[in-house]
């Protein structure tokens, strides 16, 4: 009998764990009110709104953010947008990575990036902050620089000491014409972080 609850126990705790494998926490980095909206370094929360407005999921109001969840081939992926400004993402990813039990391994941050052209993708499975406020909150809260983040490039067409006003600046009518197509993509690779892997990811995006 109680060989039989041992085993009963280790299958239930088995099948959780693989349950919790096909979980994925899919960050977008933002700041919240209107004014940022539009504004380049929101980059992470436009690439969620534009997949949740796309699969016809909503945002609900949940503790330190805004949370969807989209379910895709066996998977389930959980959008959220952190309610607690940028400097202080880390605190909401904590949050929910623990409440829902995903594995770091399925954490996957999206940001822009100064460094790269307008609309590239570089996709790292660790990394330091680059001078990144929200990442380096998140690489302090969680004590590791180990999770997946996907870079979104903003450029840095900007003149000396403006840096703070491009980041937090709207996209030029170039850029808004070109962002529809690049968001298609930025959904279309949080689908293959989930369904193919990181490693099948990198390769099939990165530089694109």
């Amino acid at each position: 009998m109680i060989k039989w609850m041992q085993n009963l126990f280790s299958s239930t705790k088995t099948e959780e764990n693989i349950n919790n494998m096909k979980k994925f926490l899919i960050v977008g980095l933002g700041n919240i009110g209107s004014e940022y909206v539009n504004t380049r370094h929101n980059i992470g929360f436009k690439v969620l709104d534009f997949l949740a407005k796309k699969e016809g999921i909503p945002f609900e109001t949940v503790k330190l953010g805004t949370l969807a969840e989209y379910k895709f081939k066996g998977r389930t992926f959980l959008l959220l947008k952190p309610n607690t400004y940028m400097n202080l993402s880390g605190k909401a990813v904590k949050y929910w990575m623990d409440k829902e039990n995903i594995p770091l391994e399925n954490i996957f941050v999206i940001t822009d990036d100064l460094n790269l052209p307008f609309g590239t993708i570089r996709i790292r499975k660790k990394g330091s902050d680059g001078g990144h406020n929200g990442l380096k909150n998140i690489n302090q809260v969680l004590s590791t620089q180990e999770y997946t983040r996907f870079r979104f490039g903003i450029s840095d067409e900007f003149k000396k000491g403006q840096q703070v006003d491009y980041v937090l600046g709207d996209w030029d009518d170039t850029e808004k014409t070109k962002l529809p197509e690049r968001l298609e993509l930025a959904s279309e690779i949080i689908k293959s972080f989930g369904t193919a892997g990181l490693e099948n990811t990198m390769t099939t995006y990165n530089g694109k």
